[in-house]
């Protein structure tokens, strides 16, 4: 933790410019404080100078109650230099009422760019996919550039302007199976080589940026294009992937690009957390049509602090993004989301139990891939890393063999659920699907679909193309809901006149599929995300009818008490916690029972007020990796003077350097020492080496006291765990120091209390198989062997001038991926809990921009 008051400079500069410059002339040198304090706008303009180099450093915490502090230093700072200008009349008094103006609407102007740039993006990717998704299919001989349903508008069963490639099944087969295999490729080529952060979900990496985690590049520019483009790629390669995870991760990289331009954003931490809840809730907004629901899945499920302000600008920026995306008509239909659809019949009373069923498959669902999902992750992370693109193709290719078969499979998911969740009205078809004739067939294949997409997520949601898990749970839990629908629906046909369907009317149907399929999507999403309200508003704005919340809200509260029974946290908690991430979740509650004296770092590297030289403090810095040192009246007694952080000690040093000459032996004073102490002491006797000369010449004390933070945020040994964790997610401190009666015991910070949280959960519920990792080696072996029976097959055929792979064992081609998060070590419960704090050596080969 760094310095918060206004007499202790916060963070960090980039390059020296005119302020510096103005500060220098009018600073007296850092060794000496003759003149008392500096002024509040001297110290103001230190303040900043130290804002603009101290970048967070990447897998570091930011320290909110340090920045917290610093926006409250640039508050006063600036009403200061605006005391008297509202009362002049000239050019000058309007100029900085503009200019304040200006700055109070800055938020207004970020959301309202942000959020028509994210409904313009949304727009133009539902085209693109529409577009990739009917191309394997098909083409349109009025225009290449349109999909099926543009081409034929109008017509549900199809229009002789949109051919297929073939009038043979077998080559429609293979072709198929290339543009998927062709989209793939291409979007993991694309990710692996600009941008490696675009491949994934990014909702479990932005929960933690949020939180104040860095990760400097996950929401740059270049992550930003690359997902955009890839994207669609990946949906229309037909990998069990979707795009709503993904439109999140872009719609905060959109904020994050924006905001950047803007000075209050730029410098201050919190509010650009407050630009990123907003994104967050805008990607979901556009994502299924549901600015509410999106504002609350911002509250539920992404953001850890969430205030009243920021819940007003969420829903502002999601209202931005929608009307943009309204404006556009992507579709043609005035629909937001391919599968939204209206519903004018009610439900009875007596499904309430098939709508229970429905929701404990949700909860079973979600634990089940969660679970696997996890060691498939496992796996591809100690075998599939240099495989990356290698791996998506491959999963391309397979998807598409076992896909393309099956009626609910080939197509598009989103299209899939469209018709999933239609009712069988007015005599329309919709292949097949509402036939009495083709009802058990269509049950089958319906059960193929759930089971074979249950699966598909399992291995595919975690390969290198940027990939959501949103869509393909809704699909599967929509393909399982309509076959119960299908199956209740023949029950009543057997059994018109039993009194468990008393409540039926005669002349009117009384069973609709459609909505059966539409719980089951809300069950499967619940369960693999552990979100309820949101939920429920989502699939509430996707139907418009009052009629289904309280059969939504059953199915996803037995959703949710099923899948707690399996562990709390949804796929993006345990991503965090597979990853390493330190993260604490305001939804867990613990009872450890023990101190923070249990927990804490005991043997701590503190600096003493007086008697380090400079050359000293130097050796510290390059030899160790902490983030800050505490600062103690000297090692003996260990009274706590205050905290100073690295970058700060990095540059006070550097700063005094360039202000004189200092010597190496300079005594370092952390702090105000007596005036007498600061000034360079003469020399009694003439050196009489070049050494001597050296250790003579210069300031012999250099004052470090304006840099500490006096206010440590600190507590008693003794204070319970939970309340330390209560104040690490309330107040977000990056360390909290331990005192007892004015003397330092300690340092506490997230990746202590993750640790001793993951040591006592693995004791209380062990669940290491250790036969696991022998049977991870012989899939592995048994992947090496098919890929090698592969390889010389290839090499025959080929007469010697094709060639996979390189030396004999080595297995797949050597294509790579530099994912930085690849080389996080995994949690698991048999090995040490590697919890990233930031000072980790990791070197990532990714350029890192901005600030996340």
């Amino acid at each position: 933790m760094n310095s918060r008051s206004p007499n202790n400079p916060a963070p960090n500069p980039r390059r020296p410019s005119l302020p510096e410059r103005a500060i220098s002339r009018r600073l007296s040198a850092l060794s000496t404080r003759s003149n008392g304090a500096a002024t509040g706008t001297t110290q103001h303009e230190l303040t900043e100078e130290l804002a603009e180099i101290k970048r967070y450093e990447d897998f570091t915490t930011i320290d909110w109650v340090q920045d917290a502090a610093q926006e409250q230093l640039r508050r006063r700072a600036r009403r200061r230099q605006n005391a008297g200008v509202f009362e002049s009349k000239g050019s000058l008094g309007w100029r900085r009422r503009l200019e304040d103006t200006y700055d109070a609407g800055q938020a207004w102007i970020v959301v309202t760019l942000v959020g028509a740039a994210i409904g313009l993006n949304a727009g133009f990717l539902n085209i693109i996919t529409e577009w990739l998704s009917d191309i394997k299919l098909g083409y349109c001989t009025t225009a290449f550039y349109l999909n099926e349903n543009f081409c034929c508008w109008g017509d549900e069963k199809g229009c002789p302007e949109w051919h297929r490639w073939s009038s043979f099944w077998l080559l429609n087969y293979v072709l198929y199976f290339v543009f998927s295999t062709i989209f793939a490729l291409t979007s993991a080529s694309l990710v692996k080589a600009f941008a490696p952060y675009a491949a994934g979900s990014g909702i479990s990496e932005i929960k933690c940026i949020i939180a104040g985690f860095v990760m400097k590049g996950f929401l740059g520019f270049w992550t930003l294009l690359i997902k955009s483009i890839c994207l669609p790629l990946a949906i229309a390669s037909g990998l069990s992937v979707g795009k709503e995870g993904p439109s999140v991760h872009y719609a905060v990289c959109t904020g994050n690009v924006i905001s950047r331009y803007f000075g209050k954003y730029k410098r201050n931490a919190s509010k650009t957390r407050e630009i990123m809840s907003a994104c967050a809730a805008a990607g979901v907004a556009v994502a299924f049509g549901s600015p509410i629901g999106g504002v609350l899945f911002s509250l539920e499920e992404m953001s850890s602090y969430f205030p009243l302000k920021t819940m007003w600008r969420s829903y502002f920026c999601a209202l931005v993004a929608t009307a943009v995306l309204a404006a556009m008509n992507p579709f043609w239909t005035g629909q937001l989301v391919m599968f939204e659809v209206r519903y004018d019949r009610s439900w009875h009373f007596f499904e309430i139990i098939f709508f229970i069923f429905i929701g404990i498959f949700g909860g079973l669902y979600g634990a089940f891939v969660m679970k696997w999902n996890l060691r498939a992750q496992a796996f591809r992370k100690k075998y599939l890393t240099k495989y990356a693109v290698l791996e998506a193709t491959l999963l391309a290719a397979g998807t598409a063999i076992l896909c393309f078969p099956n009626m609910f499979l080939r197509i598009d998911m989103t299209e899939s659920m469209e018709l999933l969740f239609l009712e069988c009205e007015a005599g329309r078809d919709y292949d097949g699907l509402c036939e009495a004739k083709n009802r058990w067939s269509t049950a089958l294949s319906l059960a193929f679909a759930t089971v074979m997409r249950t699966f598909l997520v399992i291995i595919s949601y975690g390969c290198k193309v940027p990939a959501g898990i949103f869509v393909p749970s809704m699909a599967v839990g929509a393909s399982f809901g309509r076959m119960v629908g299908i199956l209740v629906q023949a029950l009543h046909e057997a059994f018109p006149h039993a009194k468990f369907f008393a409540a039926c009317q005669p002349d009117v149907a009384c069973i609709t599929p459609g909505t059966y399929a539409f719980l089951g999507a809300a069950a499967s999403l619940s369960g693999i995300m552990h979100i309820t309200v949101s939920v429920v508003v989502i699939m509430f704005e996707l139907t418009g009818a009052l009629t289904y919340i309280l059969p939504t809200m059953i199915v996803v509260g037995v959703t949710k008490a099923v899948s707690d029974r399996f562990g709390k946290g949804g796929i993006a908690d345990r991503m965090i916690w597979f990853n390493g991430f330190p993260f604490l979740d305001n939804k867990e509650d613990h009872t450890f029972g023990v101190p923070v004296s249990q927990v804490m770092t005991s043997e701590v590297t503190s600096l003493p007020s007086t008697g380090l030289t400079l050359k000293r403090v130097e050796q510290l810095l390059a030899q160790s990796k902490y983030q800050g040192f505490p600062v103690v009246e000297d090692r003996s007694s260990k009274i706590l003077i205050g905290y100073i952080g690295r970058t700060e000690l990095r540059y006070a040093i550097d700063r005094s350097r360039k202000e004189g000459f200092i010597s190496a032996n300079a005594k370092c004073f952390f702090k105000q020492p007596p005036s007498t102490v600061v000034q360079t002491p003469s020399v009694a006797a003439p050196p009489v080496t070049f050494d001597a000369i050296e250790d003579a010449s210069g300031q012999q004390s250099v004052d470090f006291s304006r840099f500490i933070d006096p206010t440590p945020l600190s507590v008693h040994p003794r204070l319970p765990l939970e309340t330390v964790m209560e104040l690490f997610k309330k107040m977000g401190p990056r360390v909290i120091v331990v005192e007892y009666r004015g003397r330092l015991a300690g340092l506490v910070t997230v990746k202590d209390c993750l640790k001793y949280q993951f040591k006592v959960e693995a004791q209380e519920t062990s669940t290491h198989d250790p036969s696991l990792e022998l049977r991870q080696e012989k899939l592995w072996s048994l992947i090496n062997r098919a890929a090698d029976w592969v390889a010389d097959k290839i090499l025959s055929v080929s007469g010697g001038r094709i060639k996979l792979g390189g030396e004999r064992g080595a297995g797949f081609v050597q294509l790579g991926m530099g994912d930085p998060r690849d080389q996080l070590s995994p949690i698991v419960v048999s090995s040490r809990h590697d919890i990233l704090e930031g000072t980790e050596d990791i070197d990532t080969g990714v350029e890192l921009q901005a600030r996340a």
